[in-house]
């Protein structure tokens, strides 16, 4: 499996009003019963540990302080996290830089069209309810059809 396929959607990501050189891509490549997700993220803040939860939520926009029309995480079959479809693994910021590439089997790409993919502050602990303790919204991207 190759990451060069062609994506049929994409999500610009843009950071909050607190981290506003904050941007990357995040692409959604069909696979057959799967979906490759491929983050290119820049301007990641310095924290403690480097890592920031990444997340597809319901909601369908990115508008306002905290992103507060984000909604909860995409959890279309009612699981506890993080099981929900779009609990994805965190990112390893590199000096501000991070690059993620995993194949899913929780949702097809047609599933998330119209959807939020979320940067959180702090690391998912991939425990505690409903969101791993994830912190504040600090980007976020629709998710459009290519």
């Amino acid at each position: 499996m190759t990451h060069d396929a062609r994506p049929s959607a994409i999500a610009c990501i843009r950071g909050g009003d607190a981290h506003p050189a904050l941007r990357g891509t995040v692409r959604f490549i069909p696979r057959e019963n799967a979906t490759m997700v491929i983050a290119a993220i820049t301007g990641l803040p310095d924290t403690d540990t480097g890592f920031f939860a990444f997340h597809i939520h319901e909601g369908g926009s990115c508008h306002g302080a905290g992103f507060p029309d984000t909604g909860g995480h995409y959890d279309p079959n009612g699981r506890e996290h993080p099981r929900h479809a779009g609990d994805l693994p965190s990112l390893l910021s590199n000096h501000g830089s991070a690059y993620l590439a995993v194949l899913t089997d929780r949702f097809q790409v047609g599933d998330v069209i119209g959807r939020t993919v979320v940067i959180h502050s702090q690391p998912d602990d991939f425990r505690s309810q409903p969101s791993g303790n994830a912190g504040s919204k600090i980007a976020c991207g629709v998710i459009r059809k290519i």
